[in-house]
């Protein structure tokens, strides 16, 4: 499509500009002979029309890159103040006596009762609202006008049943209890995040939702929170989690699958027991137990194209306790990862089939139960790729592009993929890695500590992120 300047009938010429900027100029049939002047016109006025047309696109160029600039530069002041405002020492202070005091008392998946009167009393006195409880002890709190669009930030809180081997001021005191995986850290961050969010209140386009979960470790403490209407209506919503294999000041991501789908499963084989000395009398479950374990590491060796990645571990086995029994039953279990959610519901199917099997040629029985209500299987966890770059923009403008890496995808899971199921949604790494405090012990290890300084960089990280979205996207929704 293009613009034409047409001049009036009479004219002898006409000049036609097309959007390529090619200029032609047509002349009167009834002229036959030119002159060198009006040649040299021609030219003249044809380079004229196209300089025209050069000047006009680097003006346009220039007037999208000027946006761009001062787009940018919003973005780069706004993380830099809400950086410098979690670092301030008093502000550092409350973060670190925030996290301490939930590292002292981790609490296990939906017993999270301290942490959550924690958080509320926090809330309380910043002056946001908050309804609760959601899934037992979730809490969820609102910052802004509260009109759309809504924009989440989610924290989990449980820990894990470890018992703490480090030894510090603040170790565990809850017997076989410690916060492995960081989670201390993730509902710190998000109340360092309210409270320079209560700040900007005024300024906010829309409402940031602050969601505190439960139940994150194995549990599915993010379906049940969905369940509970906690989160209808958000039209998005960012997490983060701590990663000691990447330095603190750095985090990582990827678009699309990251984390892969997760379940569990229990088998039971039932046999008929007795003496070791006459196994003729018997049917060995243990040797159909045996059979079908083997058999189960061919799911993927065997049947699964190599490019797709999926996992079957058997993580435990039990049966008799004399070495001249054979037991009636044996129990063994395990998980299976994919990193496609309809992956995971092949694994199970192939679960069953291959251990009931193997256990009707022993001419022994099985039953299995993939404990989908108490230990509920987890979706792969897909980054959409709208929020990811928007997250992956605030997160340059805060630490620097070269600080911002790409994640591997990973068979670790995470329920925050069911609330990347129900609405546009972004989940990140943060480094806590630092070897001169020795933060460089794996997630679920006794030995787990991190480096303090995440705090700040995690505060400032969320809240930058709600902030931006809600900039960029108040328009739609008037």
């Amino acid at each position: 499509m293009g613009d034409t300047i047409r001049p009036s009938p009479s004219s002898s010429t006409t000049l036609q500009l097309q959007t390529s900027c090619l200029v032609k100029i047509e002349t009167n049939s009834e002229t036959t002979e030119q002159s060198q002047d009006s040649h040299e016109s021609k030219i003249g006025v044809s380079n004229l029309m196209a300089w025209l047309c050069l000047f006009m696109i680097l003006s346009t160029c220039q007037t999208a890159w000027a946006l761009d600039t001062r787009s940018e530069s919003k973005l780069g002041y706004l993380t830099r103040e809400l950086l410098e405002s979690a670092r301030e020492p008093e502000f550092f202070g409350w973060l670190k006596r925030i996290r301490r005091r939930i590292h002292e008392d981790p609490e296990l998946a939906f017993e999270e009762y301290n942490t959550s009167q924690l958080i509320r009393s926090e809330l309380d006195s910043l002056g946001i609202e908050y309804k609760w409880p959601f899934a037992k002890t979730g809490v969820v709190g609102s910052i802004g006008s509260g009109l759309q669009p809504w924009f989440g930030l989610r924290a989990d809180m449980d820990a894990l049943p470890i018992q703490e081997m480090v030894e510090w001021e603040h170790k565990s005191k809850n017997n076989g209890k410690m916060h492995a995986c960081g989670h201390d850290a993730h509902v710190t961050m998000l109340l360092g995040a309210a409270k320079l969010l209560e700040r900007m209140k005024d300024e906010l386009k829309g409402t940031v939702k602050l969601v505190f979960q439960p139940g994150e470790e194995s549990y599915g403490g993010a379906y049940h929170m969905l369940k509970e209407g906690a989160l209808d209506n958000f039209q998005g919503i960012f997490g983060l989690h701590v990663a000691p294999e990447i330095p603190v000041g750095t985090v990582d991501s990827r678009p699309g699958p990251m984390l892969a789908a997760s379940g569990r499963f229990i088998a039971t084989i039932k046999g008929k027991g007795g003496h070791a000395a006459r196994p003729q009398d018997t049917r060995d479950p243990v040797v159909a137990a045996s059979f079908a374990i083997l058999a189960l590491q061919q799911i993927v060796s065997r049947e699964t194209d190599p490019l797709d990645a999926r996992v079957v571990s058997v993580g435990f086995v039990e049966a008799g306790q004399a070495g001249n029994v054979i037991p009636e039953t044996v129990r063994f279990g395990g998980s299976i990862r994919s990193m496609t959610t309809e992956g995971l519901v092949s694994l199970q199917q192939r679960v069953m089939q291959i251990v009931e099997m193997q256990a009707a040629v022993h001419q022994c029985t099985a039953s299995l139960d993939f404990m989908e209500e108490k230990m509920r299987p987890y979706p792969s966890t897909v980054n959409d790729e709208a929020m990811y770059k928007h997250a992956k923009q605030v997160g340059e403008a805060l630490l620097g592009e070269s600080n911002v890496l790409l994640a591997p995808m990973t068979m670790g899971a995470e329920d925050f993929s069911f609330y990347s199921q129900k609405m546009k949604a972004a989940f990140f790494f943060i480094g806590t890695k630092n070897e001169t405090v020795k933060s460089v012990k794996r997630l679920h290890s006794p030995y787990f500590v991190i480096d303090e300084e995440v705090l700040s960089i995690g505060a400032a990280f969320h809240a930058a992120v709600a902030i931006s979205y809600l900039d960029g996207h108040a328009i739609d929704t008037q």
